[in-house]
């Protein structure tokens, strides 16, 4: 009897959980799509192949703003920095932290950039492993039942036991139908992910893993070389990248360059990472660079912050538009970078390549 009662409450349970849906409407187009109870508006637009605007799907950037026209909405992260006071006072809300709780209505502007190749579904994964890179980076490895599908330079979201709200990580390894998803991840400060993923988790412990996500991936169909511009876990898509274009047979002639930077030699992670794969050892031009001044140890490399190396290699290298940049780091690189490309170099938007991460 306790076990069949058990069986019909389950089944319950299933049931609601998988016919609790919203349905969400662009006021606009008139697209409408399904949204599950619990899911965010824009992972379940992206479930549904509508190109809505994002990039961090973390709350940070703010490119997934809208406005509600009708219908109950409720936000998960009221001060979210993606949105300014007077985005607020407009009434924007963030389609990542933002969960219906009805049919609703909203307005926004779809980007076709957006369009999802791949759209995101949910799956469990389990850690397989964790091996440490530096003082405060590691590399996760963790298996799911069905096949890694994602593009290379895309990201995950991972929802970690004990903390609120799902954190976002990009794949360094490549797409495959083993179902294996490696990280690279840093660990900063006390923050709740961070903790999960080096203190907590152990091999053998499962987790909600969501992908793919992300815009920042490879591509293919051009005469230009790659340059690849990273620092810290930046290093992770970077190696994505690279990997999958060391063995496109349509890249075969393109340079493929990777500036990494970390705080001293300590931190530098990525000349023994490439070391590891023979495609990635052969075909890639690795330049290092430390940023602490005060660092009195033997270093024969460059000195400055990343950007700074390459603004100095550019100058020398001529036209700064005849290359496909990918980056990935924390806010004040990347910020620099799109001043150096975009304004001091006058490289196209098209050609630069990443996602906006806090």
């Amino acid at each position: 009897m306790g076990g069949r009662a058990r069986s019909v409450d389950a089944g319950r349970l299933f049931y609601s959980i998988h016919m609790a849906r919203h349905l969400i409407t662009l006021e606009a187009s008139g697209q409408s799509f399904p949204c599950d109870a619990g899911d965010t508006v824009l992972r379940a637009a992206l479930r549904a192949g509508i190109a809505f605007p994002y990039e961090c799907s973390s709350g940070g950037c703010g490119s997934c703003q809208f406005e509600r026209v009708s219908g109950d909405l409720e936000e998960l992260w009221p001060q979210a920095p993606g949105l300014t006071p007077r985005a607020r006072e407009r009434g924007r809300q963030l389609a990542c932290q933002t969960v219906p709780r009805g049919d609703c209505t909203l307005r926004v502007r779809l980007k076709p950039d957006c369009q999802p190749s791949l759209r995101p579904t949910r799956r469990r994964a389990t850690l397989v492993s964790r091996t440490r890179l530096t003082a405060d980076m590691a590399e996760f490895s963790f298996r799911a039942g069905e096949p890694a599908d994602f593009l290379p330079g895309q990201y995950a979201l991972l929802d970690l036991p004990g903390v609120a709200g799902a954190r976002a990580y990009s794949m360094s390894n490549l797409p495959n139908d083993e179902g294996l998803w490696q990280f690279v991840i840093k660990q900063i400060g006390a923050g709740r992910g961070g903790m999960a993923l080096f203190e907590f988790l152990q091999p053998g412990d499962t987790i909600g893993l969501d992908a793919p996500y992300g815009m920042a991936h490879l591509r293919l169909g051009n005469d230009r070389d790659i340059v690849c511009v990273g620092g810290g876990s930046g290093i992770s898509p970077l190696l994505s990248i690279l990997a999958a274009a060391a063995r496109a047979p349509e890249l075969a002639s393109r340079r493929l360059l990777l500036f990494y930077g970390g705080r001293t030699p300590a931190d530098l992670c990525a000349p023994a990472l490439l070391a590891r794969d023979e495609a990635l050892a052969r075909r890639v031009e690795c330049v290092t660079a430390i940023s602490d001044p005060a660092y009195a140890g033997a270093w024969e490399g460059q000195r400055g912050f990343v950007h700074q190396v390459l603004q100095g290699w550019l100058e020398s290298a001529g036209d700064a538009s005849g290359y496909d940049y990918y980056f990935c780091g924390p806010p004040p690189m990347t910020d620099a970078l799109q001043r150096l490309l975009m304004l001091e170099k006058r490289v196209p938007t098209a050609q630069l390549h990443f996602d906006r991460f806090v």
